[in-house]
């Protein structure tokens, strides 16, 4: 039997690549195939599972729910076309975390001052955790997100506002 959590490990593993279709095969001649819509971004689950012919069940189809476009993603309305204001976006679809763990004090706050190199939180992915860095400096205007809330790709995390 296919694990939810497997299922979805899957589903991020296909929405972050090339791959337009997986197809796995289990135990009991269960099999998931995970389509993934390329043009609008969503990636669907399908999971079918044939018992013997002495059962008569249906088929299961169990669908994803839609990853949001990128205009779908609520922003704040602080984000100007300000040339100085610069948005830190997820790099991957993920788990956002403000620290290292959860006793550690959280790598930046709003109004903190960093630099090009400077570690602002881990966006963890299939249980690897992922350092993301400013790539810019300036101050720490605003965090968009919550410690351990669901990050999408290109998802705005930071504004900061360069120097």
């Amino acid at each position: 039997m296919f694990k939810m959590n497997d299922i979805k490990e899957l589903i991020r593993a296909v929405d972050r690549s090339s791959i337009g279709e997986l197809t796995i095969k289990g135990e009991n001649d269960q099999q998931i195939t995970i389509c993934k819509q390329m043009n609008v971004g969503q990636v669907a689950l399908i999971e079918e599972t044939q018992v013997p012919t002495t059962i008569a069940v249906a088929p299961v189809k169990v669908e994803a729910a839609p990853v949001q476009k990128q205009e779908e993603i609520q922003t704040p309305s602080t984000i100007t076309e300000d040339t100085s204001v610069h948005k830190i976006t997820s790099p991957m679809v993920g788990t956002f975390y403000a620290a290292q763990s959860p006793d550690s004090d959280v790598y930046v706050r709003v109004g903190d001052q960093i630099k090009e190199d400077t570690v602002v939180c881990i966006v963890e992915a299939m249980k690897l955790m992922n350092e993301l860095e400013a790539e810019v400096s300036g101050e720490i205007v605003e965090i968009f997100v919550e410690n351990g809330q669901v990050v999408e790709y290109g998802q705005p995390l930071f504004l900061v506002k360069t120097a």
